[in-house]
């Protein structure tokens, strides 16, 4: 196959973290090129703009969903863009689908508004696959107990994560060719047999 882009999604404490380095090393046990980031972040703008946009100041939806817009074009420009363009892969710890989910579904904003801003970012380089670890957001709660400290989007609690989970479930509803549900129910590596098991069917 050639240079694919596979991003994984789920509600805080869903284990997409750790589903996404070991997708990474599966897929360069395989013998594929790998580079693996996270949003916001993966640039040095895009680490400046997480320091704000996960802190503890109030911000609008809209400042929100441009920050995290903004950050995703840098890291589009400068890692992502260029990897796939030499036939790397790219695996990401979230992409446009958070702010579809977040900004979009949860804060009310709009999918569709939310993805026509992130566009001109994105430019031709959508996921070819999108997995979104499907997870009851009290058992996300329960995970994430423990961690230390939490953002200030973690902060709101069950109740915006529900609104998040429910979100998720709407983005792969309007992309059912790129966006696929996976249970996150059960141990690290049963999780990581479905995600295993859905990139090999879906690429």
């Amino acid at each position: 196959m050639s240079a694919t882009f596979i991003s994984l999604e789920g509600v805080d404490g869903s284990g997409k973290s750790t589903q996404a380095v070991m997708l990474a090393d599966a897929l360069r046990a395989r013998g594929h090129e790998v580079v693996h980031v996270r949003e916001p972040g993966g640039t040095p703008l895009g680490e400046a703009i997480r320091d704000v946009a996960l802190g503890p100041d109030a911000m609008s939806p809209w400042a929100e969903a441009f920050l995290f817009a903004a950050a995703r074009a840098q890291l589009v420009a400068d890692v992502i863009g260029p990897a796939l363009a030499v036939g790397t892969w790219v695996v990401a710890d979230r992409f446009i689908d958070s702010s579809l989910a977040y900004q979009g579904a949860a804060r009310g904003l709009g999918i569709r508004n939310v993805a026509s801003v992130n566009a001109p970012c994105i430019g031709d380089w959508m996921p070819d696959l999108t997995i979104i670890l499907d997870m009851a957001p009290g058992a996300a709660t329960d995970r994430r107990a423990g961690r230390g400290s939490v953002d200030r989007i973690e902060e709101e609690g069950e109740t915006l994560q529900e609104s998040v989970a429910e979100g998720y479930r709407e983005v792969a509803r309007c992309y059912p060719e790129r966006v696929h549900l996976v249970s996150a129910a059960g141990t690290v590596d049963e999780v990581h047999a479905r995600v295993m098991a859905a990139v090999i069917g879906n690429l």
